[in-house]
């Protein structure tokens, strides 16, 4: 099935967003390439990540949208995602000619939450690995799938306390935005779930 009107205009959307990012971090900082994609990895993953963890309340939507299984549409964002997420430090790394930048800080608690994007990696992997499973363990994926949500609490931590885009206003502005969307997604989809058993659970009384 072709994509639908309002199938276009969320990618159009979505292309518009990732451009105000673009362009709000050109003017944060005087631009080194490297120091440029490290944090563009970081702002493009972030994103990618928030969008494909706030539609899971609208599966319906979604698939008459685009005309194709919500899955599909849900992966791709969420493989975006962890490209870029991945790719964050990995360049970091390159800059910084430190492979210990892979691993997570229990120094302090303060250090811990500036360095929170290193254990969020790992739990993203998690998370994805398990979605990839789901067929092998039904009842028990979607728990350690949801993890997806504290990978988002550890990002967005992660880049208020020390991200250096999050000086410019815009870009705090939006990736915050981004994730309360998320974290109010999960609570809807929570409250679908809930309806969805009361209705199951009245129709043997009917």
């Amino acid at each position: 099935m072709p994509i639908k009107r309002n199938g276009w205009l969320f990618l159009l959307c979505v292309l518009l967003l990732y451009v105000i990012v673009t362009i709000l971090a050109l003017f944060t900082t005087p631009i080194d390439p490297l120091g440029f994609a490290i944090r563009l990895c970081a702002l493009y993953g972030f994103t990618a990540l928030a969008i494909a963890t706030a539609m899971t309340p609208f599966l319906k939507e979604i698939t008459q949208a685009f005309g194709r299984p919500f899955l599909r549409i849900h992966h791709l964002f969420a493989v975006f995602g962890l490209i870029f997420a991945t790719l964050h430090p990995v360049f970091f790394a390159i800059q910084q000619m430190d492979l210990t930048v892979f691993i997570p800080r229990f120094d302090s608690w303060i250090i811990f939450w500036e360095l929170a994007g290193r254990p969020a990696l790992y739990i993203l992997y998690i998370a994805t690995v398990v979605a990839l499973l789901r067929l092998m363990i039904p009842k028990y994926w979607r728990y350690f799938h949801a993890l997806m949500y504290l990978v988002l609490v550890f990002i967005i931590v992660h880049g208020n306390l020390i991200g250096t885009d999050f000086q410019n206003l815009g870009i705090l502005i939006i990736m915050n935005t981004l994730f309360i969307i998320a974290i109010g997604a999960f609570f809807l989809k929570r409250y679908q779930n809930y309806k969805r058993k009361q209705r199951i659970q009245r129709k043997p009384q009917e």
